[in-house]
């Protein structure tokens, strides 16, 4: 979870080649003198949000759309279509699946404590936009983050963690560093809001995969506060 790594390093070209391999190993052929059909997920990033929504909606008000999931998982076999890359919180208590009323195949999701954006990542959300196309990335925190209390603590203290723990909360301290400096009531809630902008800005700027769709209007890069005790998610 390195923040001065560059992943740029990977060759774009190379990562594309692998892309297109891979493509070609996770689509459903087409029979030959058949239209194919659109992907489940060619749909627009404001579609693909809206869908988000109201899958939120649902959950909060506990009427789940019904599934069957064997179904489900025969069908999603030759491929996946998800409508969104989630860069969440490792956090147990932050399922996005759940979060969103989604099913199996519909929801492409990346977790590190803290929702950083790691090296590997940031690999996996370039195959989400490289391979899987999905029109929306949104990176999701949440309140009470422990890792991103981790970080503040530390700040606060000048302690260190053991193990790899400090890497984190150096992947998070330009987030308190950005609060502080906004002088919050909750600095918390404030550094918490700052490292999803933080995590949202990684993602554009540390990789010219997920840059360039961004850029030309194919994905659109999203923030949300999940409140664990209300269920619902603030966009930011």
């Amino acid at each position: 979870m390195c923040g001065n790594c560059d992943s740029k390093t990977l060759s774009r070209r190379h990562l594309m080649a692998g892309a297109g391999a891979l493509l070609a190993a996770t689509t459903i052929p087409v029979s030959r003198g058949r239209a194919a059909e659109p992907a489940a997920n060619a749909i627009s990033p404001a579609e693909a949000l809206d869908r988000l929504k109201a899958g939120n909606a649902r959950y909060l008000a506990g009427e789940f759309n019904e599934r069957d999931y064997f179904a489900d998982r025969a069908a999603s076999v030759a491929a996946q279509f998800p409508i969104v890359g989630v860069l969440a919180c490792a956090d147990s208590r932050v399922p996005p699946e759940i979060v969103f009323d989604k099913g199996p195949g519909e929801v492409f999701v990346v977790r590190d404590a803290g929702n950083v954006v790691s090296n590997y990542g940031l690999a996996s959300m370039e195959f989400a936009v490289a391979v899987l196309n999905v029109p929306l990335i949104l990176v999701l925190g949440h309140s009470n983050c422990g890792a991103v209390a981790a970080a503040l603590q530390s700040a606060r203290e000048r302690s260190k963690l053991p193990g790899h723990l400090p890497e984190l909360v150096e992947a998070i301290q330009p987030a308190v560093d950005a609060a502080h400096g906004k002088h919050p009531g909750d600095l918390l809630a404030a550094t918490i809001e700052e490292n999803v902008r933080l995590g949202m800005s990684n993602l554009k700027t540390r990789s010219d995969v997920i840059g360039d769709a961004v850029k030309s209007g194919k994905v659109v890069i999203q923030g949300g506060v999940y409140d664990l005790a209300k269920g619902t998610v603030n966009l930011i």
